[in-house]
C-alpha cells in the first residue's frame, strides 16, 4: 500500500485553511467530475479528490493525518503503525463498509471502523457526542491498579481557520485486572451537550506500552528469564522480576533454552486470572579472561558432549 499525500492531491499547502481547501476542491471537482470531464482517468482522479477532502476538511482526521504525514512521502510503501493514532480524541463511529467502497485501501486502513482517528460523528443530538481515544498504560498498572495523568490531543479550529491541537489532561483510575482492548468510560468527559443537554462520555481504549520483557495474550503473560549454564544444568532457586513484583522460581535440573515454566494465576488478575509463562534462556558467561578460557577448555576436555550429534545432526 502506498502513502497518499492529500495536500498534494488538492494542490494546497499544509498550512491551508478550511476555506482554501474547499476552494481547491471545488476547482478540481469542476475539472474532473466524470459527468462533465473529458480528462483521462477522470473517475479515479475524482475519487482521490473526494478522499482528500474527506480527510482535510475534518479537524479530527486532519490533525491525526498531519502527525503521520511528517514521516512519509507520497507513493512511499506504507503500513500504518499500530499506535499511530494513540492519544487523539475523536467522536462517534467510523465509516461503514458501504461508505468505504468509494475510497482507497489507504483511507480504509486509517479511517474505517478499525481506524480510530477516522470516527466522525453524524447528526446533532441534545446529548453531547461520546468521544474516544486510544491510550497506552504500563503492564504493571493492570496488575496493581493505578491512577495516572493522561494527556490527549483534541483538534480545534483557531481564529485564523487553522487546525490546531489543544491538550486535554485527565486523572484516570486504571482498574486492577484491565485487559488490552477494554475501555474505561469517563462519564461527562465527551462533547458538550446542546441546548443544555448533558455532555457525552469519553471512552479510553486500553493498550499496553510495548515492553521487550513481556508478551501478553488475553490475561496470560509470557516472559523470558536468563539463567546461567550451571543453574540450568544443576537446577536452582532464583528470583526474577515480573509485572506483579519479584517472585522465586525453581529451575529444574537439566533445563534448556526454551523450556517453559507455568506460574498458575500469576498473569493479569481477574475473576479467572491468567497465568505467567516463564521461558528460560541459557546465557553463557564470556570467555574474556585467562581463567574463564581455562574453565571452558577444562569443560571441553572433561565433558563428552556434542550437541549436534545429540540432535542427530
Amino acid at each position: 500500500m502506498e502513502f497518499k499525500d492529500y495536500y498534494q492531491v488538492l494542490g494546497v499547502a499544509r498550512t491551508a485553511t478550511p476555506e482554501e481547501i474547499k476552494k481547491a476542491y471545488r476547482k478540481l471537482a469542476r475539472k474532473f467530475h466524470p459527468d462533465v470531464s473529458k480528462e483521462p482517468e477522470a473517475e479515479q482522479r475524482m475519487q482521490e479528490i473526494n478522499e482528500a477532502k474527506a480527510v482535510l476538511t475534518d479537524p479530527e482526521k486532519r490533525l491525526a493525518y498531519d502527525q503521520l504525514a511528517q514521516e512519509y512521502r507520497s507513493g512511499q510503501d506504507f503500513q500504518p503503525p499500530p499506535d499511530w493514532d494513540a492519544g487523539f480524541e475523536h467522536s462517534g463511529r467510523g465509516f461503514e463498509e458501504a461508505d468505504l467502497g468509494e475510497f482507497s485501501d489507504f483511507f480504509a486502513n486509517l479511517f474505517g471502523q478499525g481506524g480510530r482517528a477516522g470516527r466522525g460523528g453524524r447528526g446533532y443530538q441534545m446529548r453531547g457526542e461520546d468521544r474516544h481515544a486510544k491510550v497506552f498504560i504500563d503492564l504493571a498498572d493492570a496488575f496493581q491498579g493505578a491512577t495516572r495523568s493522561i494527556t490527549l490531543q483534541v483538534p480545534q479550529i483557531d481564529a485564523q481557520g487553522r487546525v490546531v491541537s489543544r491538550e486535554h489532561t485527565l486523572n484516570v483510575r486504571i482498574p486492577k485486572g484491565i485487559r488490552a482492548g477494554q475501555h474505561i468510560r469517563l462519564s461527562g468527559q465527551g462533547s458538550p451537550g446542546m441546548g443544555g443537554g448533558p455532555a457525552g462520555d469519553l471512552y479510553l481504549e486500553i493498550h499496553f506500552t510495548p515492553d521487550s520483557r513481556y508478551r501478553v495474550e488475553g490475561r496470560d503473560v509470557y516472559q523470558t528469564v536468563p539463567v546461567t549454564p550451571w543453574e540450568a544444568a544443576l537446577g536452582a532457586s532464583i528470583e526474577t522480576s515480573t509485572p506483579s513484583g519479584v517472585v522465586k522460581l525453581k529451575v529444574p535440573a537439566g533445563s534448556q533454552t526454551g523450556r517453559r515454566l507455568r506460574l498458575k494465576g500469576r498473569g493479569i488478575p481477574g475473576p479467572e486470572p491468567g497465568d505467567l509463562y516463564v521461558e528460560l534462556e541459557v546465557v553463557l558467561p564470556p570467555a574474556d579472561t585467562d581463567k574463564a578460557r581455562e574453565l571452558y577448555e577444562t569443560m571441553a576436555h572433561e565433558l563428552a558432549f556434542d550437541p549436534r550429534q545429540r540432535k542427530g545432526g
